[in-house]
């Protein structure tokens, strides 16, 4: 079922989505060289609690995962690209670290990725990888407008990615958000323009471009969760909650 929300229910959305901004830049703030992934976990439950809010992965459990996912945040390091469950790991200086988040508070879910590099080493490659997940966002960003389709966005972010070189996997992409954190519709990484759902204010959508360096082909860790490039390359994700407005959108996970 595809959501549209009313004016009240966006408020709380706003206010989801800037905890999620919040979050997440206070974690990446803590993830330094020597920094255990179980560590990053415990911090993310200790804030979203304190928050007053709801994690959307402890209980998650689709056909896709190994039963429930039972941590507070999504860990990727270096070749895991998405559902990296949280482990016994010390963060290395070069590492690259995607922090995922999603969280309900109030009855609406807001979702958002980052990936950086952790310590003083910033390799071209992965920056490169980075660089070219912001832009794609940001191509879907500009054409998540009012009577535009679902495939105009996946057409501007596969365009981004494609354009750089990169492969793009379609097992995985955006979707609707709102009451649950999975909902309606689909947004694929790539697309054609003119196709599928027409949006409407009111309708929010978690956009999350990721790219591995030189495959787009998935590998699934003994964990059940971790998906991981089938060569061992690198991997980047960034993923913004955004409501469909009159207008542009508005990007709703930004830290405060």
């Amino acid at each position: 079922m595809i959501e549209i929300l009313n004016e009240t229910q966006l408020g709380h959305a706003r206010a989801t989505g800037a905890l999620v901004g919040d979050i997440l830049r206070e974690l990446r703030e803590r993830s330094t060289v020597g920094v255990n992934l179980l560590d990053i976990d415990a911090w993310a439950r200790e804030l979203i609690v304190r928050a007053g809010a709801t994690s959307c992965y402890v209980d998650y459990a689709p056909s896709f995962g190994d039963g429930p996912f039972g941590h507070h945040i999504c860990t990727a390091v270096n070749d895991a690209v998405l559902h990296g469950m949280p482990h016994d790991y010390a963060l290395r200086s070069g590492d690259l670290l995607t922090l995922d988040l999603a969280i309900t508070r109030n009855g609406v879910a807001a979702d958002a990725a980052i990936s950086f590099t952790v310590g003083p080493s910033h390799p071209a490659r992965d920056a490169a990888l980075i660089d070219v997940t912001e832009r794609a966002l940001a191509a879907g960003i500009e054409a998540a407008r009012p009577g535009n389709r679902i495939g105009d966005i996946s057409s501007a972010i596969g365009g981004v990615l494609t354009g750089a070189g990169y492969a793009v996997n379609t097992e995985f992409g955006g979707h609707g958000i709102g009451s649950v954190m999975h909902g309606d519709p689909h947004v694929p990484n790539i697309g054609r323009p003119g196709r599928g759902y027409r949006l409407r204010p009111g309708l929010l959508l978690a956009l999350e471009p990721w790219v591995m360096d030189d495959t787009d082909i998935l590998v699934t860790d003994p964990d059940g969760w971790t998906l991981r490039s089938s060569t061992g390359c690198r991997t980047a994700h960034t993923e913004h909650t955004v409501a469909i407005t009159e207008g542009a959108a508005e990007i709703l996970t930004l830290p405060r």
